[in-house]
């Protein structure tokens, strides 16, 4: 793991000041996929700003009959919250099946939309071929091993998958994503925070580098969210 410098952010307005200074870093909530990419040296990212003291763990209900998620509320925490279960349980089954009970009590409900493709050579920062990890690298998964990569919105360049149960029930739901940045808040729909590979896997979403993801909002419950 190469050396890094570390900041602990109280306010958002802080994170985001930090995020927004040039030399590259990266926001640190429950690490469970960004510490495994540092020890890989997939990222290494010359500044961490741990971000968990932000007031961004709650989860409450919207005026319009909606609910807000907080960015920092834990994936189990989400998952058993009574106003999910009742009126989401698309969402509460999505997060229950994913990981195990160890990591949801970690990952935050903005890492999750932030997590990394699970592709193996994408993992391996000593494997050359990787689009995503080196841009114009190839990739070695399309002759390789792929029994798990995408059938459907791949690309020549990549045919990585992203790994959320938790971000398919969201756009299932509508959900909208709050990113804040130094230009100030910014609603985007989920079905537009990611990103096909394309031309450009190492791009996975929408966000700007210098955003933090601050709640993901769900519109008001009809039966057309509920599962059997």
């Amino acid at each position: 793991m190469n050396p890094f410098e570390y900041q602990r952010a109280d306010q958002v307005q802080t994170a985001v000041q930090a995020i927004a200074r040039p030399g590259g870093a990266k926001f640190l909530a429950g690490g469970t996929n960004l510490v495994d990419l540092m020890k890989n040296g997939v990222e290494t990212p010359a500044r961490i700003i741990d971000i968990n003291r932000l007031p961004l763990s709650r989860i409450e209900p919207r005026d319009d009959g909606g609910l807000r998620l907080g960015a920092l509320a834990r994936n189990s925490d989400t998952a058993n919250h009574p106003m999910v279960r009742e009126k989401y349980p698309l969402l509460s089954q999505a997060l229950l099946s994913g990981a195990s009970p160890q990591l949801r009590n970690l990952a935050t409900n903005g890492g999750n939309l932030m997590q990394r493709t699970r592709c193996a050579y994408f993992m391996d920062a000593a494997f050359p071929q990787c689009n995503k990890r080196a841009a114009s690298s190839g990739c070695g998964a399309i002759e390789g091993v792929n029994r798990n990569h995408a059938i459907l919105g791949a690309s020549s360049q990549c045919i990585a998958t992203n790994p959320s149960d938790m971000c398919v029930a969201l756009v299932a739901l509508d959900a909208v994503v709050i990113a804040r940045g130094p230009r100030g808040e910014r609603s985007i729909p989920i079905g537009d925070f990611h990103r096909l590979a394309g031309d450009t896997p190492q791009l996975d979403n929408n966000l700007r580098s210098d955003e933090l993801i601050v709640a993901i909002d769900l519109p008001p419950p009809s039966g057309a969210m509920r599962t059997i």
